[in-house]
């Protein structure tokens, strides 16, 4: 069985200086390393894509577009929740998950300062 991700905070984007500045504290490596881990799979990269692409989906509308099972596609995406580079809301019977373009923003500045100018 996969280990389960290590629980980090959430509430703000990725922030410490660029990796390529010089080393990095242990912390900020953690955070640095478990959001590439929650993007280090085929299919949350298709995830995160279908919901960049479109501003956010319901899990059965995200499932049919990548082909599998909605049990599978929320697994998935609780890992991209726990990393924090999702956010998802309930309404009704459904969830609806959005991209966090912060943090995948800060993390590509995170990794190359130079990458957004």
């Amino acid at each position: 069985m996969p280990k389960a991700l290590p629980v980090i905070d959430v509430t703000a984007p990725i922030c410490c200086a660029p990796v390529a500045a010089g080393p990095v504290d242990d912390q900020a490596a953690l955070e640095v390393a478990l959001r590439l881990k929650a993007l280090a799979d085929p299919a949350r990269v298709k995830l995160m894509s279908l919901l960049l692409a479109n501003g956010g989906q319901a899990t059965g509308q995200l499932a049919a577009a990548v082909g599998l099972a909605e049990s599978t596609v929320s697994h998935h995406l609780s890992q991209l929740r726990a990393a924090g580079l999702i956010d998802s809301t309930r309404h009704g019977m459904s969830v609806h998950h959005q991209p966090l373009r912060n943090a995948l923003s800060a993390l590509c500045i995170v990794l190359d300062p130079n990458c957004c100018t």
